[in-house]
C-alpha cells in the first residue's frame, strides 16, 4: 500500500503551492521534491498566457459540462502550464480554462513544469 503525504508550502507570493508525494517502498517524501518535477499551484487566470488560444474553438457542450462539474465538485485534474523565466504559458486544458473563466473564478489549479525558451519555442511550432 502506498503512503501519501500532502505538504503545504507557504510562499512569499499569493500563490498556493501543493506538493503531493506517493511512495510504496517507504522512500522519504523529501527525496521526491528534490528532482525538480512539476509543482501543483493555484494560479490567477490572468497570469497564464494562452498563445494558441485563437487557433481553435472549444466545444461549448464540453465547457458547460465542465462548468457544472467544477461548480459541484471542483476541478479534478489541473491544467498543464509551462513556466519560462517567471512567465506561465498554457497550451492544454482549454476547456477547463474557459470553464473557470465563464464561472468567474479568479484562479485555476495548474501542474507547473519549468522550461527553457527553447522548450517554449518547441510548443509554439
Amino acid at each position: 500500500m502506498a503512503n501519501f503525504v500532502l505538504q503545504l508550502q507557504l510562499p512569499t507570493s499569493n500563490f498556493r503551492s501543493f506538493s503531493v508525494h506517493a511512495s510504496s517502498n517507504g522512500a522519504s517524501p523529501g527525496s521526491v521534491s528534490q528532482t525538480g518535477g512539476p509543482l501543483i499551484l493555484e494560479l490567477p487566470l490572468d497570469k497564464i498566457r494562452r498563445p494558441l488560444m485563437r487557433t481553435r474553438s472549444n466545444d461549448p457542450n464540453k465547457v458547460q459540462e465542465l462548468m457544472d462539474s467544477i461548480r459541484e465538485i471542483g476541478l479534478q485534474v489541473p491544467i498543464d502550464v509551462l513556466e519560462v523565466d517567471g512567465v506561465y504559458y498554457g497550451f492544454s486544458g482549454c476547456h477547463r480554462y474557459e470553464a473557470h473563466q465563464r464561472l468567474g473564478l479568479p484562479t485555476i489549479r495548474c501542474k507547473v513544469r519549468r522550461g527553457t525558451k527553447e522548450t517554449l519555442r518547441h510548443h509554439l511550432r
